[in-house]
């Protein structure tokens, strides 16, 4: 017997899902809400010269690419939200696909921690700062993020097979495409 085909509740699954993604929005918002009010004042350094805690600003996306263009960023994720509700709604409720659920909805949370600074405050706040190796200063959504991607990349290489994917493709595309190559 497969267990990757045995069926989990929907209602069940939608539910452990919304209550993760709302778990990790709120941590997300948490540590930029410490990191306004305790680093404002100068960076905190956890390991000298390895990793310290600096409160910035960033107006633009990753690495500080396409600064003040927030309307886009606003757009670009809701576009990405839908996707990924269009991918998550679509993918049979089993064993088979719940490492993609989790990362879909680590990527949910991630995508949406930064939407929520960028419609409130017009930026998105980081803070992370690995000074060993100067790498841009980030949060905690974008380590959401970062991770989801990596592990939905390895998960799609990897594991999954192209045939896992059909539940995405309307049945009424699918039966087009099947007559389509029967012609061929």
């Amino acid at each position: 017997m497969n267990t990757n085909n045995k069926s989990i509740p929907r209602g069940v699954e939608l539910i452990i899902s919304v209550a993760a993604c709302t778990l990790l929005i709120w941590f997300d918002q948490f540590t930029k809400t410490l990191a306004v009010d305790k680093l404002q004042t100068g960076p905190l350094v956890i390991w000298d010269g390895v990793f310290e805690f600096h409160y910035t600003i960033n107006k633009g996306a990753a690495f500080g690419i396409f600064q003040n263009q927030r309307t886009y960023f606003l757009i670009v994720t809701l576009i990405l939200l839908a996707g990924i509700f269009y991918t998550y709604w679509r993918m049979p409720s089993t064993k088979k696909y719940l490492f993609m659920r989790a990362n879909l909805v680590l990527l949910t949370a991630g995508a949406i921690g930064n939407f929520i600074d960028r419609l409130t405050l017009e930026y998105v706040i980081d803070f992370l700062y690995f000074k060993l190796i100067d790498f841009p200063i980030f949060n905690v959504a974008d380590c959401y993020v970062c991770i989801a991607a990596f592990f939905l990349f390895v998960a799609i290489m990897f594991y999954y097979k192209d045939g896992d994917f059909a539940c995405l493709i309307p049945k009424r595309w699918q039966k087009e495409k099947t007559e389509a190559e029967k012609e061929a």
